[in-house]
């Protein structure tokens, strides 16, 4: 079994205190060469971090990954959106994953826990913001951001964008790069709001289209509806045909 020290999840400890990175891991770590000692100590420590990850998660099970804006209340329709998504997908059978955060990360996480159905978050040290919502059945800290990024991939079978900021439009293009690069294959992806992303979708069109910078067929990565049964209809059809 591995030491205490290697993850927490809510009631267990955390990893031992580090203010050098407190808040500013990611700062840090592309502030510049750090030497080979500071160097070594930092890939241990990214290491640790992985490793972490990897053993919280490993007994998730099917899961799927919701993205959206934390910075909603429970009034606004999105909050609602991401919630009714959190339950339905909880009674098929999936975990809901969010950053574990407010707004629409806690609304779906909530969704998922209405419905008994595993709520996971995968928090992050920022310095606004990231504060971990009170629906989490598990929760798994990380300090870097692309370690993060790395375990809301690996143990999640789709995605789920609702509205969002910078932080979710880094995972939109993130995941489409992916697929296009067939680096993650038969991952089914929905953004929910179809007016919000299909201002997005004809920026894509009429700018990397136009210019060529990608083929027409990678504007079709991803099914933009305004339905949370027909979003999750369509995911629980793509991963059983898989």
């Amino acid at each position: 079994m591995l030491p205490t020290t290697v993850g927490w999840v809510n009631g267990g400890e955390r990893p031992p205190h580090d203010p050098s990175v407190d808040g500013a891991a990611d700062r840090v770590l592309l502030s510049g060469p750090e030497g080979f000692s500071g160097d070594l100590s930092r890939s241990v420590r990214i290491w640790r971090e992985f490793l972490r990850g990897f053993w919280r998660l490993r007994k998730v099970g099917l899961c799927v990954t919701v993205f959206g804006s934390a910075r909603v209340d429970e009034q606004h329709r999105w909050y609602r959106t991401a919630r009714e998504v959190g339950r339905l997908l909880g009674n098929e059978g999936f975990a809901v994953m969010t950053g574990g955060g407010p707004g629409v990360m806690e609304a779906a996480n909530r969704g998922a826990r209405d419905v008994g159905a595993l709520s996971v978050g995968c928090t992050i040290e920022l310095p606004r913001e990231q504060r971990p919502n009170p629906y989490l059945d598990q929760q798994v800290h990380f300090r870097y951001f692309f370690v993060r990024k790395v375990m809301l991939v690996k143990y999640s079978e789709a995605f789920v964008f609702l509205p969002g900021g910078f932080g979710t439009l880094d995972e939109v293009f993130e995941t489409a790069t992916l697929i296009q690069t067939a680096t993650i294959a038969g991952f089914p992806v929905v953004g929910l709001d179809r007016a919000y992303w299909e201002q997005i979708e004809r920026t894509v069109n009429d700018t990397m289209v136009a210019a060529g910078t990608i083929d027409p067929i990678d504007t079709r990565l991803f099914h933009i509806t305004d339905d949370p049964k027909e979003a999750v209809a369509f995911l629980t059809d793509r991963l059983s045909g898989r």
